[in-house]
């Protein structure tokens, strides 16, 4: 007699049979009863987890010569030919080579004639998400208002690829992933009604290794029975399947522990020699750090495991790792695993990857006592409170030297305009801020020091506009011009970019960055370009004496009329005419 694979001799034949979909079997057994049944399903789900199997009962339950009935009894000529695939009516489509306009065409006028051998005409798509987007647009109409002799069910893995148009005209039901319980239980019964001798951990581990999906977990067992003569053991499935063994997995966690780098190469070699692939050693082994992790965190973590088979046996390898390096072994674990996907040497990466994670172990990743990591964590905050004010103090002093400069230089400048005079006052806007110790400024804008600095200007400029790149804005609208000590003195062409380069919050980032970047704590001083160049100028003519703003000379008497004078020194002698 021909073999048939054991996933397609016990695929289910009625709700009954279906393994982990409860909550769909009874919708559709109750819709049955009440006759609510909808002109279109789609079922959505991982592969092997039964959504083209349910529609085949569900064609085979409206169909049933006994019913429509919530189980369909399998013995009547309609169920048996349904099985079979023989009816006509009962149509199962592949969309992959199915997918052009003109197939749904010739489906959408075959819709309009009647059944000629069952009550109802079911069409499973399969894969519908094949379907080009021109097809789609041909179904929609009559998958919205189909002839009431027509059920559609829809099928699909990728449910995100079908149009919300489709979806929309459909009652959904999304499969899930059958449980390692359910899974077992159900070998367990196959391996009995079979004849098949399995080990227990042979049968949990195939149920891990299938992902959720039964036809997985059938053709895993298939496989192995076929290899061992109906004899199933937990050594012969890690054989059949590359995998590695939970002792091999803690012998190996053992070495990189201790940071044994010969031996974890010697092991991988071991490995390979016996046929596994380095991308599923890879794989395996995040798995088994993870499930370590869990044990670690989770005191009960036999239902969060998911490769581990008894989580007592994990419990002292799990205490030998802190949760930092588990953690951090998992992430570069991962790192490489996705970079192996690209890799023409995946061997190479996985020896990589090991390595690291040895010297992952030697950095200070052990745990600290809750009582320390608290005082480290105050520790640090008040620092940074500290910080905080320090530079509220040093902003708010420096506003008050330069407002008090401002205020002396604006006083000066109002008690020369009561002066009558008939030439243009002095191009000296009020406003203007005048850094202290300029001659200190004029002294070292030629120094090493300050060259040194304007070296580094343009990565200062790019590390500000790293961090935020609207202050970076502003700020590239000054160039560094001298030092003096601790300080920078930034010359600014326009007086909005300096004001807003001089907020609280711009300047403390704009020092952090400078602080990072010159490798000294610096403060921001910043004064308009054409002060720094009168300054300069000043300097050149009298470099005896120090900086200072004059008044201009007088020229004429004094005016009667307090208006004219001052109309004098705002618009100039050269505007301003005076009529009697």
């Amino acid at each position: 007699m021909e073999h048939i694979a054991l996933y397609r001799a016990w695929r289910p034949q009625s709700f009954q049979d279906m393994v982990g979909q409860q909550h769909i079997v009874r919708t559709l057994q109750n819709a049955i009863r009440e006759q609510r049944l909808s002109h279109a399903y789609l079922f959505s789900g991982p592969r092997g987890t039964g959504k083209t199997s349910t529609a085949k009962i569900l064609a085979k339950a409206v169909n049933c010569e006994k019913g429509p009935a919530a189980e369909p009894c399998n013995e009547c000529d309609a169920c048996r030919r349904i099985t079979t695939g023989a009816v006509m009516d009962v149509l199962e489509i592949d969309a992959a080579s199915n997918r052009g306009v003109e197939e749904i065409r010739d489906l959408r006028e075959k819709v309009k004639y009647a059944p000629t051998e069952v009550r109802q005409k079911v069409y499973i798509i399969d894969e519908v998400h094949m379907l080009t987007t021109e097809a789609f647009n041909a179904l929609l109409k009559t998958l919205e208002e189909p002839p009431p002799h027509v059920m559609f069910i829809l099928a699909t893995t990728e449910p995100h690829r079908l149009p919300a148009t489709v979806i929309s005209r459909c009652q959904r039901f999304d499969f899930r992933r059958v449980s390692l319980e359910e899974q077992s239980a159900r070998l367990r019964v196959i391996c009995e009604q079979e004849g098949i001798t399995a080990e227990e951990e042979a049968i949990e581990y195939i149920a891990r290794l299938s992902d959720g999906g039964m036809r997985d977990a059938l053709s895993i067992l298939d496989q192995i029975a076929s290899f061992s003569g109906r004899q199933v053991s937990y050594q012969q499935v890690l054989d059949m399947t590359g995998g590695i063994a939970s002792q091999q997995f803690a012998e190996l966690a053992k070495i990189l522990l201790a940071e044994d780098v010969g031996g974890m190469l010697q092991m991988i070699e071991g490995f390979m020699q016996e046929g596994k692939s380095a991308d599923k050693c890879m794989e395996n082994l995040l798995y088994y750090f993870r499930d370590l992790l869990m044990v670690k965190l989770v005191p009960k973590a036999d239902k969060l495991t998911e490769r581990v088979l008894d989580p007592k046996d994990f419990v002292e390898i799990a205490q030998s790792f802190s949760k930092p390096q588990l953690f951090r072994i998992i992430d570069t674990l991962n790192h490489y695993q996705t970079e192996m996907k690209y890799a023409v040497q995946p061997q190479t990466l996985f020896e990589v990857a090991l390595l690291k994670i040895c010297t992952l172990n030697g950095e200070q990743v052990t745990e600290q006592p809750a009582q320390a990591r608290a005082a480290q964590s105050i520790d640090a905050s008040e620092m940074n409170q500290l910080k905080r004010q320090i530079s509220e103090l040093e902003a708010k002093l420096e506003r008050a030297v330069q407002g008090g400069l401002s205020a002396s230089a604006g006083g000066s400048t109002s008690a020369s305009t009561q002066r009558p005079s008939r030439s243009p006052a002095p191009r000296v806007a009020s406003k203007a801020k005048i850094p202290s110790g300029m001659e200190q400024y004029l002294a070292a804008r030629t120094s090493p020091e300050f060259m040194e600095i304007q070296n580094k200007w343009n990565q200062v400029l790019q590390a500000v506009k790293e961090e935020r790149v609207t202050i970076h804005a502003w700020f590239m609208n000054g160039e560094p011009v001298s030092i003096s000590e601790d300080t920078v003195l930034v010359a600014f062409k326009n007086d909005i970019h300096r004001e807003t380069t001089e907020k609280a919050a711009n300047k403390q980032l704009i020092e952090s960055v400078l602080e990072r970047k010159l490798g000294a704590p610096y403060r921001l001083v910043t004064m308009m370009i054409k002060d720094w160049n009168d300054a300069i100028q000043g300097t050149a003519e009298q470099p005896g004496e120090p900086f200072a703003l004059e008044p201009p000379p007088e020229e004429g008497g004094d005016s009667k009329e307090p208006w004219v004078d001052e109309a004098l020194n705002i618009f100039g002698d050269d505007l301003v005419v005076i009529k009697e």
